[in-house]
C-alpha cells in the first residue's frame, strides 16, 4: 500500500458511525456558537486548533462570558489532560514510519477521542510503515466532517424556528451524554453519570461558570466512594 493511498484509506473514517455521532453533536456546538455570539470564522477556528469537542466548547463559553485569557486556558488545559495518556497509548503504533520524528508530533494534534478509538480499531491491521500517514487521513478526513458540521450547525441555528434551534443545541450535550452511556463498563461507571446529572442543575444555579467542573468533581467524587465502598 503507497502512502497516498493509506492517507485516502484513512480518510474514510469519516463515515464510520462514531464519527458520525460526533458530527451530530458538532451540530450542537456550531448553534451553541453562534447563541453565544461567535462569528463564523471564530467557530470554524476553534475545531482547527482544539480537536476536542468538550475543549472547543469550554473555550467558546468562557470567551462568552468574558473571562480571562488565563482562565479560559486554565479551563481548556483540565478538559485536555485526558489525551497524555491516549497518546502514550497510540504512539507505539505510529512508528516504523522511517520519517523525521516531527511527523509524529504533526498527528498527535488529531489525538482526540473519536480518531483515537478508531486508530487503535483500524492501526492494527495497517502495514506499519503508512500507519503514520493512516492516522493523518483519518484526523484530516474527522476534521472536514467537523468543520462542515460545525458551518452547518452556525447557519441552521440562524435559520430555522427558536424550538429547532433549541433541539439543535440539545444535541451537544445529549452526544456527551450518550457516549458516556456507552462506554461505561461498571456500576461506578453509571453511579457517575446519575450524581453528574442529578447535580448538574443545582449547581449551575449555585456557581454558574464553575457549575461543569464542580459537577464533575462531586459526581466523580461520589462515584468513587461508591466503588470503594462496594469493594471493601
Amino acid at each position: 500500500m503507497t502512502r497516498m493511498r493509506a492517507f485516502w484509506r484513512g480518510t474514510l473514517a469519516l463515515y464510520s458511525v462514531p464519527a458520525l455521532v460526533l458530527y451530530a453533536g458538532i451540530l450542537g456546538y456550531g448553534a451553541f456558537a453562534r447563541e453565544v455570539g461567535l462569528t463564523l470564522g471564530q467557530a470554524l477556528a476553534l475545531p482547527i486548533f482544539l480537536q476536542a469537542l468538550p475543549a472547543q466548547v469550554v473555550l467558546a463559553d468562557h470567551a462568552a462570558r468574558g473571562a480571562s485569557l488565563a482562565a479560559a486556558a486554565l479551563a481548556v488545559s483540565l478538559t485536555a489532560v485526558r489525551f497524555l495518556p491516549m497518546t502514550v497509548v497510540i504512539m507505539p503504533w505510529l512508528r516504523g514510519h522511517g520519517g523525521p520524528r516531527w511527523h509524529e508530533l504533526l498527528v498527535v494534534h488529531f489525538v482526540a477521542v473519536t480518531v483515537w478509538i478508531e486508530g487503535l480499531r483500524r492501526l492494527p491491521t495497517a502495514p506499519a510503515e503508512v500507519r503514520l500517514v493512516y492516522y493523518l487521513g483519518m484526523g484530516a478526513g474527522v476534521l472536514a466532517g467537523t468543520l462542515a458540521s460545525t458551518a452547518l450547525g452556525y447557519l441552521a441555528a440562524g435559520a430555522v424556528p427558536s424550538w429547532m434551534a433549541a433541539a439543535l443545541l440539545f444535541t451537544m450535550p445529549l452526544t456527551f451524554l450518550l457516549a458516556m452511556i456507552e462506554t461505561a463498563r461498571s456500576r461506578a461507571d453509571y453511579f457517575a453519570i446519575v450524581a453528574g446529572v442529578l447535580f448538574a442543575p443545582p449547581a449551575y444555579i449555585w456557581m454558574p461558570g464553575f457549575d461543569l467542573l464542580v459537577t464533575g468533581l462531586v459526581g466523580g467524587t461520589i462515584a468513587w466512594a461508591f466503588g470503594r465502598w462496594r469493594r471493601s
